[in-house]
């Protein structure tokens, strides 16, 4: 099981007095959270002053970005070192904001995860495409470019540390939320990625929050998607009772993934997950979670697999172990 993590990025707001307030406010609403975890990341200027208002409390404390040398002469900078010492527990990386507005690079962004591993700290390393990208049929290239970039060089033991993030930059403070059929088939692939990557066990530990105008008006919903294991809260984090009611909202539909008999005719175009249609080609793609399939008609093989809406697009790289195929937008080996 995947207990749901509930994340506060308060972004350039708010000095001391107004960021001691919202940490009160957030400790005091959340006192025993159930099935949820929650943390708050508040700017470097607060983080003192929050880390001692959530001392005791089970809310956590994270950091919005860091340098990947432990000291120097980096002007305006912090360390992983220092973010430690402060008692953060995890720091966002690459989110959107820091890789188009501060053209972080995918080695930079790859370079912090690795320094933030070494010092005891969590990465959340957020992936996510563009509104043109997504028009031209490259939100999946993009997040796997990101997310093999991001963990270049990593241990398995080290992947298993990690947290990711999806959060499609078209829906980052723009009010359009992605629906959660369109979260739940990128949180798939990335899974599906993870186990290319690392290993199945990882791929079904490794927890996949969503981001991108999150409230708490959709947060219930996006967060029973199977492979949606939380949610990165942006403007919604900074007024305590949105925040609040995202958490609990999120602890009541989060959890376990969900598991469903995918059931396929290999002679012919027949293959469902319940009542959903699903191209015969998917099956090869284990980036979309697949892990098994029951060929009706023979019996071969069964199995059971996430529920997810697969949508192909035009042209899409899979693989069965090494040996890779190509299946176009109908399921069909290219």
């Amino acid at each position: 099981m995947r207990p749901p993590l509930v994340v506060g990025n308060w972004k350039m707001h708010g000095g001391l007095a107004e960021a001691r307030a919202l940490a009160q406010s957030v400790r005091d609403g959340l006192k025993r959270p159930r099935g949820v975890e929650v943390v708050v990341c508040p700017p470097f200027t607060a983080l003192a002053a929050v880390a001692e208002v959530l001392g005791g409390s089970v809310v956590g404390l994270g950091a919005q970005n860091c340098h990947w040398e432990p000291h120097g002469a980096f002007t305006g900078e912090i360390s992983p070192t220092m973010l430690a010492e402060l008692g953060c527990r995890l720091v966002l990386l690459g989110h959107s904001e820091r890789r188009h507005i501060f053209r972080e690079t995918d080695d930079e962004i790859n370079k912090k995860v690795a320094a933030v591993l070494r010092h005891g700290l969590q990465p959340l390393l957020c992936v996510g495409e563009t509104a043109e990208e997504r028009r031209q049929g490259l939100t999946f290239t993009v997040v796997e470019g990101q997310l093999r970039a991001g963990w270049a060089g990593l241990s398995l033991e080290d992947m298993g540390r990690c947290l990711l993030a999806y959060e499609p930059v078209w829906a980052i403070g723009t009010g359009v939320n992605a629906t959660p059929a369109q979260a739940a088939e990128v949180h798939g692939y990335l899974r599906g990625l993870a186990s290319e990557l690392g290993s199945k066990d990882l791929a079904q530990t490794v927890r996949i929050l969503y981001g991108g105008s999150v409230k708490a008006d959709n947060a219930a919903e996006v967060t029973q998607e199977p492979d949606v294991d939380g949610v990165l809260v942006g403007g919604a984090s900074l007024q305590a009772p949105s925040f609040i009611a995202i958490a609990k909202k999120s602890a009541a539909k989060g959890g376990a993934p969900k598991r469903r008999l995918l059931l396929c005719d290999p002679e012919s175009t027949s293959c469902a997950i319940g009542r959903t249609a699903v191209p015969p080609g998917a099956i090869e793609s284990n980036r979309l979670g697949i892990s098994a399939v029951s060929h009706s008609t023979t019996g071969a093989r069964s199995g059971y697999l996430p529920a997810l809406p697969l949508r192909q697009q035009r042209s899409r790289y899979v693989s069965r172990g090494r040996a890779g195929v190509r299946v176009d937008s109908r399921g069909r080996r290219g």
